[in-house]
């Protein structure tokens, strides 16, 4: 082992400072259920299954809960601060691993760019109705970028307190929104059709779909913090399940509601008139101006939060790949007092500062240029992925003989569910980034270079470094040649470190 590779063993995250609330925390800003509620929700009733889309949305909770049962028995064995890169190379193998790691690190910061010059977009927007001050996107832009590297350079505490108040405020005012409506229309005017077959699988069901799976992204980000997460074994798997049930819940509830505020069977119709205003004009129409004007603040403290955190999950990918000797040994730094991978930060922050300048530069709108042209490219990159990691899951179980239902069939369902949005995705990219230009609509091309590039390089590691080979993605597994169902518990698990 080389003394690059030695130095990069030295950084440590911190261990043992994030409770399961917290992980939590990080997560769901980290999926911006505001943003999702006012951004995304609106084009699925708009050009989506319509009434059906609260019913799309508990299908997907179901597909991730799948994946979820397999997803947590995997973690005690497989721990990393890159989690899709480390499960699938724990399963299906290191070359893959690899090729997935550079995905994975890629897709988050797509979606953190792309949601930084969303939040810049309509922040000056906001500014000048609300106070008539015209500030330039870009300078609003800059000044984020500041204060994400700052959140992102300190304890990772400080980071998951400031995304707790955040998420805390945004998921109140859509809640008394939604109770808003339930108390004006009534339980009766809550319609349970909403639920039922034909209003799932009437057309528009795929659009549907990925605009539900969208939602949920961010949502598998719980086990990039299981290396500075209280008895990870524990606190990892607990704060997965809570997530997905508490944002996916919220997102059903949500939908249930708004299809319910207008004349029944309507809301596709509503919401395609004016899909960026359909969520405004119920806030003005249930809580009043007060009310819908806090709504369009609260969006882009979502939006900020949501930056926030896939800045930090993108952050440890890099951390997680120069610390097994695959990028340069310097990103795999952390720092002296706060144990943040500052290092690979400041990379990511130069990369966000460069993206806002050309924009600046080039005179490109910020919303139609920028944000849709990398929203796409990582949420559709971040599909994949969960779908290959939940169908990797039973491999790596089988290989240690400890097949269950729970290990191996959940995540199958799962993934094949996973893949079939994937394959909707594809079909209707341009729902996904809202814009008919060929170049943007190609850019999951990228993702294939991207991946092809981790193939080479595992390749050329398995030739010719076949130490730093066997260090991909391996940090710790346990060995165990065999694994019984009482061995999956967390409290039994014993995972050794294969450094």
């Amino acid at each position: 082992m080389n003394s690059a590779t030695r130095d990069a063993e030295k950084g440590q995250l911190s261990h043992g400072v994030l409770g399961t609330s917290d992980v939590v925390f990080m997560v769901m800003a980290a999926a911006a259920p505001m943003a999702v509620v006012v951004g995304l929700m609106p084009l699925a009733f708009a050009f989506g299954n319509g009434v059906g889309i609260p019913g799309t949305y508990l299908s997907a909770i179901g597909a991730m809960v799948l994946f979820a049962i397999g997803y947590v028995r995997i973690i005690p064995y497989v721990k990393n601060a890159g989690a899709f890169y480390a499960y699938i190379s724990a399963s299906i193998g290191r070359t893959a691993g690899l090729a997935a790691a550079y995905v994975a690190a890629l897709c988050y910061f797509a979606l953190a760019a792309s949601t930084l010059t969303a939040f810049a977009f309509f922040c000056e927007r906001f500014l000048a109705i609300t106070t008539g001050l015209h500030v330039k996107w870009y300078l609003l832009a800059y000044l984020s970028i500041i204060l994400i590297s700052f959140l992102a350079y300190r304890r990772i505490t400080l980071a998951a307190k400031a995304l707790a108040l955040a998420l805390s405020a945004e998921v109140l005012i859509i809640l008394i929104l939604d109770f808003a409506i339930v108390a004006h229309v009534g339980l009766g005017g809550l319609h349970l059709r909403d639920f039922s077959p034909a209003a799932i699988y009437a057309p528009g069901l795929g659009i549907g779909a990925i605009y539900a799976f969208d939602s949920m992204l961010g949502i598998e980000g719980t086990a990039i913090y299981q290396e500075e997460a209280r008895n990870a074994r524990v606190t990892v798997p607990r704060a997965t399940y809570i997530s997905i049930v508490l944002v996916g819940l919220f997102y059903v509830f949500t939908a249930w509601c708004l299809s319910s505020s207008v004349p029944a069977g309507a809301v596709s119709a509503v919401a395609r008139a004016n899909p960026g205003d359909f969520v405004a004009s119920c806030a003005t129409q249930y809580l009043g101006t007060a009310g819908a004007l806090a709504v369009s603040f609260l969006v882009l403290t979502s939006s900020l939060a949501a930056v926030l955190g896939l800045f930090n999950n993108s952050a440890r990918y890099l951390y997680a790949l120069a610390r097994d000797g695959t990028l340069p040994a310097i990103l795999a730094s952390t720092h002296s007092h706060h144990r943040s991978p500052h290092v690979a930060a400041a990379v990511l922050t130069v990369a966000l500062v460069a993206i806002v300048a050309v924009a600046q530069i080039l005179g490109l709108n910020p919303y139609v240029n920028v944000t849709t042209a990398l929203v796409g490219l990582g949420s559709i990159g971040l599909m994949t992925l969960l779908a290959v990691t939940s169908l990797g899951i039973p491999v790596f179980f089988s290989r240690k003989r400890g097949c269950t239902p729970g290990n191996t069939l959940a995540p199958l369902l799962g993934g094949l569910i996973i893949i079939l949005a994937v394959y909707l995705a594809f079909n209707n990219y341009s729902l996904l980034t809202g814009v008919k230009s060929p170049v943007i609509n190609h850019l999951p091309y990228v993702l294939l270079l991207v991946g092809a590039i981790g193939l080479a390089q595992a390749e050329w590691l398995r030739r010719y470094r076949p130490r730093i080979y066997e260090r991909i993605g391996a940090n710790h597994v346990d060995e165990t040649s065999r694994i019984s169902e009482g061995d999956l518990a967390p409290e039994r698990a014993a995972p050794v470190s294969a450094e």
